[in-house]
């Protein structure tokens, strides 16, 4: 059997190479292992640096690809002596060194002063990495917030993220992909504290080992999690003032022993804000001119507690918990003057002044068992469980005001009451081991999302509540996703070949339970999907690689998009989902160099088929409402450049930049074709500057681009200037951040879909001055040992 699906490995490859690998697993006198150690491989004729690894979790490092030689293994970690090998020889073989012991040397550590630290940003074969704790302007953002930060990252007029100039972008948080869709994931990310992120790993073209979820990649949200020895922790507080005044504030901690390490985060954020949205529309020779303009009052609370036990030194047990709890107000304030054509003055308004209510609790759990011994052998199990509960009110006067505003024609009110209940039950499990002188990786994984969602209109006549039925109704959907992979990566020389394929079954049930019956009412689907991925890389020479990378990618509904029953906005104005939307797929394609490690430079093409939108569509009666629709087949050709530089020692450099052309070929005889070539810019100047301040100046600019395949949108950007201080020995860190400064994020656009032509506009509050207090507490003298990592990740980034 071990010998019939060597063969079949071997045809599916077509490859065979020979490889020798270095390994060994790093530990102190105790046996406690040893993170983020540096393991540096040099010949053992002249000293020469071959190579440089860094200990993962467990202490373990392993080289691989290493050339016939004799070598020695240097290790060093701050806070311990280094260690320096005997001589060995590789002759195409491999050397396992087990386990090597560090011998503390306490007494170095208050002699050195630490300067190194990771860059902002690191560009890697498969990703780019923002680190988020080395720019100051990002201290007191949001989740959303920081995305738009993010090299590469857009945020369109609705709020919806993008990649590349492609919209569907799945969001992981520490490696987990989060289950919320639409609205109530950028609910959740504004609830997020850029001071509970250590990164935002952006992932363009993942493997198979991923979910295939996620027209343009994955962005990872690695949560803060010290790995330091001992105890410590971190106290942070800021103000915000912008339309308002708003503050948040944070407590985290990280205790580490011999056999477990215990980690928690609380953070809050207590204030008010605001947003405008402005759409005006030509419909059916009509025109209506509705502004609106919203404040926002958010009362939300973050917590993270987990632990991961050391039952040996090859296996892990881990708990974690995290809960999201926010109670939200907004009133909004809505003007509708309503023209016939041909007249100057309007011959009636609408005035709808809504005040909605928001109580949202998301709770999340997850099991955790690591294996990984020095072999090679590595096996990941993974059990979830999440709850999202959220409960809805609106209330909702709309008058219908004559001309000059001076009697109501009409009044109706509504409240509204539409609770969400999501329930998660997701287990994955990953094993990865040495195959033909290669890495073959296995999983599976079993997902399940139950949501109900029910939509209670009531008619408030003399004060009293009515329910209509007639309007009201509940939609249940049940998703379950079986998902398996197989990858297989391998080393020879300058070549490096992975390849991997993915199967997803989705079988998911839609029913609507309302006094309105139709054919729409339920809609089952049971579909199986391949996603193949595979890429290679050639490293020219010390300096150049080049790597081509393809991946077939899916972007299922969100299961609000398939409610199909009317949410009304108001009187003029409903959204109704699809239950009928079917999911978009992309294939990608992209071919990338890498020039010192730093320039790096990519072109990709991408194929989405199936292109669905949100997309505003007029009615006889004058109203019209949001729905979603497949409407085009989209063409995307990307050209980016990113480098990360340092000038001197006071002054780093991050610039990107990403030209891309969007086509969109029309499937619907509704939607009209269209195209657009895009610039979008990313730069951030960080300066050292006397007293221990460090200052920053950094902007996105985005040339005119087409939103959701409907909107043509004016160019818009943003331009930071942060300010940091640090004292008593990088204890107490002070930063004033001023955002926005020209007010240039704000969108315009417009809109045509059949006889409907809207010309919008919206914003909310991004010009404001912040400023923030954080202080370090703890170990500080092995918190610091534990940074010393640091100071190669650009040699360990050259492997």
């Amino acid at each position: 059997m071990k010998h019939l699906i060597s063969y079949i490995i071997l045809c599916f490859f077509g490859l065979t190479f020979s490889q020798n690998t270095v390994d060994g697993r790093i530990t102190d006198q105790n046996e406690t292992t040893l993170e983020a150690v540096v393991i540096s491989l040099i010949t053992a004729k002249d000293s020469s640096f071959v190579k440089a690894e860094i200990s993962d979790a467990s202490g373990y490092f392993q080289f691989k690809a290493v050339e016939n030689n004799s070598y020695r293994l240097k290790v060093e970690s701050l806070g311990f002596k280094d260690y320096i090998s005997d001589v060995f020889t590789i002759n195409n073989s491999s050397r396992a060194f087990g386990r090597i012991s560090l011998i503390e040397d306490t007494e170095a550590l208050d002699e050195v002063t630490i300067t190194a630290e990771k860059p902002m940003v690191q560009v890697l074969a498969d990703k780019t990495v923002f680190n988020v704790q080395n720019t100051v302007a990002t201290v007191g953002d949001s989740g959303l917030e920081l995305l738009r930060r993010a090299p590469g990252v857009m945020i369109d007029n609705s709020e919806n993220i993008m990649v590349e100039g492609k919209a569907g972008v799945l969001i992981f948080i520490d490696g987990k992909p989060s289950v919320l869709r639409g609205q109530d994931l950028v609910n959740f990310l504004k609830t997020l504290q850029a001071s509970d992120i250590d990164a935002l790993e952006i992932i363009t073209q993942p493997s198979s080992k991923y979910d295939a979820e996620g027209n343009a990649g994955i962005i990872n949200i690695v949560l803060k999690r010290d790995k330091s020895l001992g105890t410590n922790g971190s106290l942070s507080s800021g103000i915000t003032f912008g339309d308002f005044a708003r503050t948040n504030n944070a407590v985290s901690f990280n205790t580490r022993t011999k056999s477990m390490n215990v980690y928690g985060t609380y953070s809050n954020n207590f204030g008010k804000n605001t947003g405008f949205l402005y759409l005006n529309r030509t419909q059916d020779g009509t025109n209506f001119n509705a502004r609106t303009t919203t404040i926002f009052n958010t009362n939300s609370n973050n917590l993270r507690i987990g632990t991961d036990v050391y039952t040996s030194s090859k296996s892990t047990f881990g708990l974690l918990l995290t809960g999201n709890f926010s109670n939200s107000f907004s009133d909004s304030n809505s003007r509708t003057p309503i023209t016939p054509s041909g007249e100057t003055e309007p011959s009636e308004v609408l005035v709808a002044n809504n005040r909605n209510h928001n109580v949202t609790d998301n709770l999340y759990g997850n099991v955790n068992y690591r294996f990984k011994d020095t072999l090679g052998h590595e096996l990941n199990v993974d059990v979830d469980l999440g709850k999202y509960r959220s409960d809805r009110q609106s209330l909702q006067p709309n008058q219908f005001l004559n001309g000059d505003e001076t009697q109501i024609n009409e009044e109706i009110i509504r409240f509204f009451d539409t609770p969400i209940a999501i329930d998660i039950f997701s287990t994955q499990a990953d094993y990865e081991q040495n195959f033909l002188k290669g890495k073959l990786s296995l999983g599976a994984k079993l997902g399940r999302v139950q949501t109900d969602n029910s939509f209670d209109v009531f008619d408030i006549v003399n004060g009293n509540n009515q329910l209509n039925e007639d309007r009201s109704n509940d939609f249940i959907y049940d998703e379950r996703i079986i998902a398996g992979y197989l990858n297989f990566s391998k080393i020879l020389k300058k070549w490096n070949l992975q390849v991997g394929l993915r199967m997803e079954n989705t079988d998911s049930d839609g029913q609507l339970f309302s006094n309105q019956t139709s054919i729409e009412d339920r809609v089952t689907r049971n579909y199986t999907d391949w996603f193949p991925s595979g890429g290679l890389t050639y490293q020219m020479n010390q300096k150049n690689s080049i790597t081509l990378i393809y991946s077939k990618r899916i972007q299922r509904p969100n299961y609000q998009n398939l409610n199909p029953f009317e949410y009304r906005i108001d009187e003029l104005s409903f959204s109704k989902g699809n239950p009928f939307l079917q999911p978009q797929y992309t294939d990608n394609l992209k071919l990338s160099h890498t020039y010192n490690y730093r320039l790096t430079t990519s072109l990709s093409y991408s194929f989405i088929r199936d292109f669905f939108a949100q997309v505003t569509e007029a009615k006889d009666d004058g109203t019209n409402f949001l729905n979603t629709r497949n409407v085009a087949n989209q063409k995307v050709i990307n050209l980016s450049v990113s480098y990360p530089t340092k000038i001197n020692d006071w002054w780093r450099i991050y610039a990107s930049v990403s030209a891309f052309r969007s086509i969109f070929e029309a499937t619907n005889p509704d939607f009209l074709p269209t195209s657009q070539n895009t610039l979008s810019l990313f730069a951030s100047n960080t300066f050292t500057l006397p007293k221990n301040v460090t200052m920053e100046i950094s902007g996105w600019y985005s040339s005119p681009s087409v939103w959701g395949g409907t909107y043509q949108t004016e160019s818009l950007g943003s331009l930071n200037v942060a300010f940091q201080k640090r004292f008593f020995d990088d204890k107490l860190t002070v930063a004033l951040n001023f955002n926005d400064i020209l007010f240039t994020s704000p969108w315009e656009g417009t809109t045509r879909f059949g006889e409907l032509f809207i010309d919008g506009s919206g914003g909310g509050d991004s010009r404001h001055v912040r400023f923030n207090l954080t202080y370090n507490f703890g170990r500080n003298e092995i918190k610091k040992a534990r940074k010393r990592s640091t100071s190669i990740e650009n040699e360990k980034n050259r492997i």
